[in-house]
């Protein structure tokens, strides 16, 4: 015992380590702003159909910035109320054209998946489109280093790109 009396620094490092075993796990960060937008060609359908994945906690930083208003998208008695907002943000921040003509996309709602929401939009009844072109500014309002990935999918064909800063637009042609 008269040894560690004699070396501060092994006490100083004992007591500083029992404390750090005492602070609360720090709450979840995730330092990589990033989102991913697939389009795919339903040609059973005839539908384009759009899920949008975003981290919960961006999408409400986001809603609340847009519409200066309180978020929470886990709560079942609020979800009414959040449907409103994402469909107002998402008809915003995300535009397709096929074929040139701007491509109406309906809103279906969101669910929560883990940490992240998915978000589903599809559209009427089109022919297999031949070009598809996106304009993606989802979260752009919040971070400037916010990348977008976007993956199409038409007639088994997957094409993906990414929209880093300050890119927002991106094409794909299919045969």
């Amino acid at each position: 015992m008269a040894a560690l009396l004699g070396k501060p620094l092994l006490y100083c490092y004992i007591l500083l380590n029992s404390f750090w075993a005492t602070k609360p796990a720090p709450v979840a960060f995730h330092p990589l702003h990033v989102s991913t937008t697939d389009v795919s060609y339903n040609a059973k359908d005839g539908q384009m159909e759009v899920i949008l994945t975003i981290f919960t906690d961006d999408m409400e930083s986001a809603l609340a910035k847009q519409f200066n208003t309180r978020t929470d998208l886990t709560k079942p008695d609020q979800h009414a109320a959040m449907d409103e907002l994402i469909k107002k943000y998402v008809s915003a921040h995300l535009q397709l054209k096929t074929g040139g003509a701007a491509l109406p996309l309906n809103y279906l709602g969101y669910e929560i998946n883990k940490e992240a929401i998915n978000v589903y939009l599809e559209s009427a009844k089109i022919t297999a489109p031949k070009k598809i072109d996106a304009d993606v500014t989802l979260l752009r309002n919040l971070y400037d280093d916010q990348l977008n990935i976007v993956h199409m999918t038409v007639g088994g064909v997957r094409k993906s790109g990414r929209l880093d800063p300050p890119d927002r637009k991106i094409a794909q042609e299919f045969n």
